[in-house]
């Protein structure tokens, strides 16, 4: 999805930089004050989906509990 390309274009753009969900909503054009912090954890669950079809065995999008999520290319 548009939002799904766009958060994954986010986090390749940084790799190891930790992003709160704020600021992942900042880069889909949401106002983070809209009220739709958690939709962030539902658009990580289906790109970490997505990925999982092309390759099984990484996990590059990593969680960071309390403060947001990263990519590492170093999981990939």
């Amino acid at each position: 999805t548009r939002h799904e390309f766009r958060l994954l274009q986010a986090l390749l753009a940084q790799p190891e930089r930790v992003f709160s969900r704020e600021q992942l909503l900042d880069a889909l054009g949401v106002p983070a004050d809209a009220g739709y912090e958690r939709n962030i954890d539902s658009h990580i669950k289906s790109v970490r989906a997505k990925l999982r079809q092309v390759a099984p065995q990484a996990e590059p999008i990593q969680t960071h509990r309390g403060l947001g999520y990263s990519y590492s290319p170093k999981s990939a």
